[in-house]
């Protein structure tokens, strides 16, 4: 692999309007809500600058405040995802070297795909694809 793996980061919140406040005041910008990408799941999310042409941050990986049933914040509360083929390949052969899966292959509507994975250290971390 030739550039960063790292795609997109969550920092998973329970209060969005007091965290929005908070990484909008230390940020010195404004976030963007973002509507939830299928009608299934009820998430409220708040994406940080990016381009809006290109799609992505003008340096560094995109990512966002979430707020979702069953995801807690505090001392795990940020995730990264690393980009990849297909997701469903890398959380399979996470598993196969002692991880875990935490979340199947889920669609996210026009965004693609993801899969949550615990590493051998305890840690969450996600995997993003198109396919």
């Amino acid at each position: 692999m030739n550039s960063n793996p790292v795609v997109h980061f969550e920092i998973y919140v329970q209060d969005m309007d007091r965290a929005k406040a908070f990484y909008e005041a230390i940020l010195g910008s404004k976030l963007e809500n973002m509507p939830s990408p299928t009608s299934e799941t009820d998430i409220d999310m708040c994406l940080f600058p990016m381009d809006e042409e290109s799609g992505m941050s003008t340096y560094g990986a995109g990512g966002m405040l979430v707020r979702m049933e069953g995801m807690p914040s505090g001392g795990s509360g940020t995730l990264v995802y690393f980009g990849c083929e297909d997701c469903a390949v890398n959380a399979a052969r996470a598993a196969q070297l002692g991880g875990s899966v935490s979340k199947e292959k889920t669609s996210i509507g026009e965004h693609g795909f993801f899969t949550l994975v615990q590493d051998t250290e305890g840690n969450t971390i996600g995997f993003h694809s198109m396919e």
